[in-house]
């Protein structure tokens, strides 16, 4: 890609950000973006098929990073009952927020405050739906080891995982300041985990 394409890019991603973060992506416009970067849409056209693929270029590598995590958590999971049947408390959704969400709060804004109209409306039901199918998975895996899980309808599993990932997300969905959001973070930690532990038999 010739480097005036590449700083171009750049330029139209900036801008996008900023008239997304400030209208959504429903009330932005091409024309706005091209007015905060000094170009026309047909310009920015050359970046991207339409709005919603500029919207896609800025979230999908924030999911993708949190997909990676997720999988990984998972994966670390699994291999270490499967292995020796460890069921030592590891990392949890807490270290995923610090060590991926938190430091990038304006992607995750986008995702969750600004996406309506785009595939990710759904992002964080998706994304609750997915840690249900994952630990509906994995509680037997634990409760063959002996462990004291409890019994718990999927029903009630899915309504305990909306308000964890709820309360997760909200410093993301009103963008507080990093500083902020560890000290909330800290609150939800410390109500939450305890009965995670209590329901997974650790």
């Amino acid at each position: 890609m010739p480097r005036d394409k590449t700083a171009a890019h750049g330029k139209i991603m900036a801008a996008a950000r900023e008239e997304f973060t400030k209208s959504g992506f429903e009330g932005a416009s091409m024309r706005a973006i091209g007015e905060r970067c000094g170009m026309t849409a047909a310009g920015i056209y050359r970046h991207c098929r339409d709005k919603a693929d500029l919207f896609d270029q800025l979230v999908s590598p924030a999911v993708k990073r949190l997909e990676d995590w997720l999988d990984d958590h998972v994966a670390r999971y699994v291999d270490a009952v499967r292995r020796d049947g460890c069921l030592q408390w590891r990392d949890s959704e807490i270290d995923m927020m610090k060590e991926v969400v938190y430091p990038r709060m304006g992607d995750y804004h986008l995702l969750t405050a600004k996406a309506q109209g785009t595939k990710y409306e759904s992002f964080l039901h998706d994304l609750t739906e997915r840690s249900q199918d994952q630990l509906l998975r994995y509680i037997p895996m634990i409760r063959a080891r002996g462990c004291d899980v409890w019994d718990i309808d999927p029903k009630e599993l899915h309504l305990l995982l909306t308000a964890y990932t709820a309360a997760l997300f909200e410093p993301v969905i009103h963008n507080y300041l990093y500083e902020d959001a560890l000290r909330c973070l800290s609150t939800v930690e410390a109500f939450f985990l305890p009965g995670w532990k209590q329901l997974m038999g650790f």
